[in-house]
């Protein structure tokens, strides 16, 4: 009995000692009084503008915790090439530090990383670009993806963290960058988590949808507004959606970029569409899908819809060809989009991680 009690206490203390990594973060509350005040904060937790079904299909309703355990198993013992490619996934190493700011470029890291230069201004969205304990194990990069580290990043005029998942937000990343930025643009309630790590107020601008920031009021010619998505939020442990997940837009020199984040297709798209105008580019999610949670992801059904809603000038999607969060064959959200493309003739970037690419 004593050597089960010893045992018992040893795995709590390992368990501990894991969750007080600062990756997991510390709700100091700073933004509380904000939050509270949202009229999307309800029923103690944020809501999405549509009801939304977390999970659906064959891991809901009754039995429904048996059925994801059974699911969860099966996605972590299943590694074949259909999810995960057997041969590294031909890359670029772009030399992100000489690339001109006198044009426009974006260069896509995998998944929901990227850098864009709009208007003479760098763009920094989601970077997970450090495989480090913890998220080194949840997060296994495919073979000849993870090329880009924290150091091959030119100064960032602009940070956009568009929720809390650890596929989006890195503890790693944002902490060796810190210097490197000058202002964090962030959903309600992610200010707590940089604040934890490093940055300083003067940094961070936490937004709530509808909120607008504009900096011509006091640095450049930039405009960057807040809008919806409908997804969730958790970083592991705890209460859900005790933190906001946004999309946004960028609005500098005449020119409009839309950064989707992750969420379910609904109406938003429409209504982004009839509210700013031409949209010059829009990253949209595409990747990680399932019918057992369609309201939260894009699924390819609603990513041809929200490109059809959205109308944008030019599309370039995301959320693929470097994580396997999901069952689906590892090419097949790039091929659903190219078709998308051809069928309704739209524009669409299509380039390998690492590649520059004008727009």
């Amino acid at each position: 009995m004593w050597v089960l009690v010893i045992v018992v206490l040893a795995l709590a203390a390992i368990v501990a000692g894991v969750l007080a990594h600062p990756a997991f973060g510390v709700y100091r509350h700073v933004s509380k009084e904000k939050i509270e005040r949202s009229p999307n904060y309800y029923d103690g937790m944020f809501q999405n503008q549509e009801p939304t079904q977390q999970f659906t299909g064959d891991i809901n309703g009754p039995d429904a915790k048996h059925r994801r355990w059974k699911m969860l198993k099966r996605f972590m013992a299943d590694k074949d090439s259909v999810r995960i490619p057997t041969k590294p996934i031909p890359a670029v190493k772009t030399d992100l530090k000489t690339l001109p700011t006198n044009e426009d470029w974006l260069v896509w890291f995998g998944h929901s990383s990227y850098l864009f230069c709009l208007n003479g201004k760098r763009f920094l969205v989601d970077p997970v670009l450090k495989p480090e304990f913890p998220s080194s194990l949840m997060l296994k990069a495919f073979p000849g993806t993870d090329i880009y580290r924290p150091e091959d990043l030119p100064p960032i005029d602009v940070l956009i963290v568009t929720h809390e998942h650890w596929d989006h937000m890195d503890y790693a990343t944002l902490r060796d960058i810190r210097t490197k930025v000058q202002t964090v643009v962030c959903p309600l309630g992610i200010a707590d988590y940089l604040r934890y790590w490093g940055y300083s107020d003067k940094q961070i601008i936490e937004m709530d949808w509808y909120d607008s920031f504009d900096f011509r009021l006091s640095t450049f010619d930039l405009f960057i507004t807040c809008l919806p998505s409908r997804h969730f939020s958790n970083r592991l442990l705890g209460k859900r959606n005790q933190t906001l997940w946004a999309s946004f837009m960028v609005e500098t020199g005449g020119r409009k970029v839309y950064i989707g984040g992750d969420g379910g297709y609904d109406k938003r798209f429409r209504e982004i569409r009839e509210r700013f105008g031409k949209i010059d580019l829009a990253f949209l999610e595409n990747g990680q899908y399932n019918e057992n949670w369609r309201y939260i992801h894009t699924t390819p059904e609603g990513l041809e819809q929200a490109m059809l809603d959205l109308q944008a000038e030019q599309y370039f999607t995301v959320h693929h060809d470097k994580f396997a969060l999901a069952m689906h064959p590892w090419q097949e959200p790039e091929n659903n989009a190219r078709a998308i493309a051809t069928k309704h003739s739209i524009r669409l970037l299509d380039a390998k991680i690492g590649e520059k690419v004008d727009f």
